[in-house]
């Protein structure tokens, strides 16, 4: 008897659970869903794959004249209500990053995930915690002083190092892997920017930096947290074993780099933001701790390294793929040297372009946001739901789920962007003169900067370090892949490429401009 009520009862428990999986799944628009795993079997099968997959949803679930969100069913593993949305409308972003932004943070999931490494900084905050450090920040990245600051960093950076690298490589015909070369240029020039300390890992010795080591490994560690329950990574944290206990051991090495830094910064304090910031004061009116302070320049570490190297790592693959942009490249960054430092070929490459010279490079800027648009560095981001809530385009989303917005998605959607939206094509960034920069009339078809309150600080300080790096390289060399190189997306948080960008450095010959005028007439 009790076996037959046994039965009984796991068949009732069977037939409603189908009866409400049966229901759930007809109104998701995403992939096919099945019992138990949901969604989990495709996005297992295209885990290596998954941006170009969720672009595929997106665009599967309407026609090239509409916008587009889908609902990926993950049942019992790592968002509380079994399913998310994705969306890539741009008034759906718009609705997330500003007009309802208090109800969309960084949320639970995140923050829990990323607090040993990013503790309360800007990245991994809401609220007032995050308000005061914006508002503190803000003020910072305005001031002409840290403009020219990272204009020194940037400069002596190509200058001692980077172009001895190449000028090596080109002289052997030797590959080098330039993701590499820019992640370490971006590192060093963002450490001496927050910190005033240079770590040197960009130099022809090429060494390894522990601190460098241990915090990339940090990061990766942490950002897998977010792919598993939060009580596995938990366990496994408590319990002392596999992926945890390498994130413990580097968190150690990252705290230890970051508590003698601190402590020289307060001994002679410089003009850099950890300094700037200890002067500062938190919500309530006092001074920030010292592990306070380690978390907000960490912070701005994170943000200011991976992003510029990857971007300018996609931005190279793409100009070699593209000679006509690549010339047009070059022959503005000749005639904006060819005013400011005379016909001399010489004199344009003693010394790598200030800041000014780059701010009059327009076509060069387009192609950077160009490149962005189609690779963004942060090709998805996730929002956590406070309250029940609508999206504009009529999607239902529940409090306590995660709603993801696609950048990466964005640039592929002939809705927003046209038919021609899968072609490197810079002049869309150019007004009708063809001489001025000129963003989207919607702001939110273009969110590589993030939008809104949370919009990038350092977003102008980004497009002139990318724009003086490219122009260091694009007027000595001409960059061929190597043969056999496959570039491919790295599956993570950041749109690395999964094996670099290994290329050979070849000696370009450039005329002044108005030589090349000449001979063109």
């Amino acid at each position: 008897m009790e076996t037959l009520l046994l039965l009984f009862g796991v068949a009732a428990a069977t037939s409603v659970y189908l009866l409400w999986f049966s229901l759930l799944a007809q109104r998701l628009t995403g992939p096919k869903v099945w019992p138990v795993v949901g969604s989990l079997p495709y996005l297992f099968m295209n885990r290596r794959r998954i941006h170009d997959w969720i672009a595929g949803n997106l665009r599967a679930t309407g026609g090239a004249a509409t916008y587009q969100t889908s609902t990926i069913c993950l049942p019992f593993i790592a968002w509380r209500q079994g399913f998310y949305t994705v969306t890539c409308h741009p008034k759906n972003i718009e609705h997330i990053l500003r007009t309802r932004f208090d109800n969309y943070p960084k949320g639970p999931t995140w923050q829990s995930a990323f607090h040993d490494l990013l503790g309360e900084g800007i990245f991994n905050s809401d609220g007032d915690t995050w308000l005061i450090q914006r508002k503190t920040a803000a003020l910072e990245f305005t001031t002409r002083t840290l403009r020219q600051a990272m204009n020194r960093w940037v400069n002596r950076t190509i200058r001692t190092r980077l172009w001895v690298i190449l000028d090596k490589a080109s002289r052997n015909h030797s590959a080098v892997d330039l993701q590499d070369l820019l992640l370490r240029l971006t590192f060093d020039n963002i450490c001496g920017l927050t910190f005033g300390k240079d770590p040197e890992t960009l130099s022809p010795e090429m060494p390894e930096n522990p601190f460098s080591i241990a915090f990339d490994s940090a990061t990766e560690a942490t950002m897998q947290r977010l792919l598993y329950p939060d009580f596995l990574w938990r366990l496994k944290k408590l319990l002392g074993i596999g992926a945890e206990k390498r994130l413990q051991s580097c968190l150690q090495v990252v705290e230890n780099y970051m508590s003698e830094t601190l402590e020289a910064r307060k001994q002679t304090p410089s003009d850099d933001l950890l300094s700037r910031f200890m002067k500062k004061r938190d919500v309530d009116g006092n001074l920030y701790p010292n592990d306070v302070l380690k978390r907000i320049a960490l912070n701005f570490v994170l943000a200011g390294r991976d992003t510029s190297s990857v971007a300018l790592s996609w931005f190279f693959w793409l100009v070699m793929n593209n000679p006509r942009v690549e010339q047009k490249i070059v022959d503005e960054i000749s005639s904006v040297l060819t005013e400011t430092r005379g016909e001399d070929r010489e004199k344009w490459i003693e010394e790598p372009l200030v800041f000014d010279e780059a701010d009059r490079l327009v076509y060069l800027k387009a192609a950077l946001a160009e490149t962005l648009r189609l690779y963004p560095s942060v090709p998805e981001d996730f929002k956590y739901v406070v309250s029940d809530d609508v999206l504009p385009d009529g999607t239902y989303v529940p409090a306590g789920s995660t709603v993801t917005y696609s950048i990466y998605s964005v640039g592929r959607m002939q809705s927003v962007w046209g038919d021609d939206c899968l072609e490197f094509k810079p002049e869309r960034w150019l007004a009708a003169t063809g001489d001025r920069f000129e963003t989207p009339k919607d702001g939110y078809k273009f969110v590589a900067f993030n939008a809104g309150p949370r919009t990038c600080l350092g977003k102008d300080l980004a497009y002139l370090q990318m724009k003086s790096v490219a122009s260091a390289v694009l007027l000595r060399y001409r960059l061929s892949l190597m043969p056999g190189h496959r570039v491919e997306q790295k599956m993570s948080l950041t749109l690395f490429m999964k094996n670099g960008l290994k290329v050979y450095m070849h000696p370009r010959e450039l005329e002044p401009a108005a030589y090349r005028a000449a001979i063109s007439a």
